[in-house]
């Protein structure tokens, strides 16, 4: 597909556990996915916990290597925006340091381009200077998810992974990185493939919607398809406890 940005085919996951003796165990967690995400696009992924959502967000990005089918990456440099922004945020540092880090990792850019680099950053995520110097324990949940986002987004990738990026967050908050994620997508030309648990949120953000259940895709199409005229029980299930 020229238009591109990710293909999944024919994708199986597995869990391979070394156990005593030389014993070798495989449990099969991902069967037989196939999907791909546009230039542009935000591809709502949606199912309940232990679906194999997260499963499948490692597989794409490399960082679970036990399984078959094709993953084709059309863009260079994906990357990923954290369920918990606490937990992936250096603790010891400061947040010019852990936006930066990535370009140091790079290796491309003198010490005057990186600080530049990090402080437009900043405030493109709506974070302003004085924030530089905190350290993640000094800063609230949506201005952590906020460096989180910069540090996804500062090696300038065009293809984004977001992983329950608003779960932790209460339901403003909630809608201001929703906002932000949408204003982004605009500025940087990305496209997104975002995870989520929560219908509502998924409903809000995507153009279009894969449903997972036991590692199988069960549904996928537009929100108005999948919502207003679901095929299956299971997402028929899923909407009626939405609504509750």
């Amino acid at each position: 597909m020229s238009d591109a940005v990710l293909e999944v085919k024919n994708l199986n996951a597995f869990y391979v556990n070394h156990g005593l003796l030389g014993k070798r165990t495989v449990k099969q967690i991902l069967f037989d996915i196939n999907f791909s995400v546009s230039e542009g696009e935000i591809l709502g992924l949606v199912g309940e916990s232990g679906c194999g959502k997260s499963t499948l967000s490692k597989t794409i990005l490399g960082l679970h290597t036990d399984y078959d089918g094709e993953i084709i990456h059309y863009t260079s440099r994906p990357q990923m925006v954290f369920q918990d922004p606490k937990g992936s945020l250096n603790p010891a540092k400061t947040v010019e340091w852990i936006v930066e880090e990535p370009l140091r990792a790079y290796g491309k850019y003198s010490r005057e381009e990186r600080k530049e680099r990090v402080m437009d950053m900043l405030e493109k995520v709506g974070l302003g200077p004085e924030y530089a110097d905190r350290k993640p324990r000094e800063l609230s949940g949506g201005q952590r998810q906020r460096v989180g986002i910069a540090v996804a987004l500062i090696q300038k990738p065009r293809f984004v992974i977001a992983d329950e990026p608003v779960s932790a967050l209460d339901v403003t908050i909630q809608a201001q990185i929703l906002e932000l994620l949408l204003q982004l997508r605009h500025e940087f030309d990305l496209s997104y493939l975002f995870i989520s648990h929560d219908l509502n949120v998924i409903r809000q953000i995507s153009d279009r919607v894969i449903v997972m259940n036991e590692g199988r895709i069960v549904e996928q199409g537009s929100p108005q398809e999948v919502f207003h005229s679901p095929k299956t029980d299971y997402v028929k299930k899923l909407i009626s406890a939405s609504l509750i």
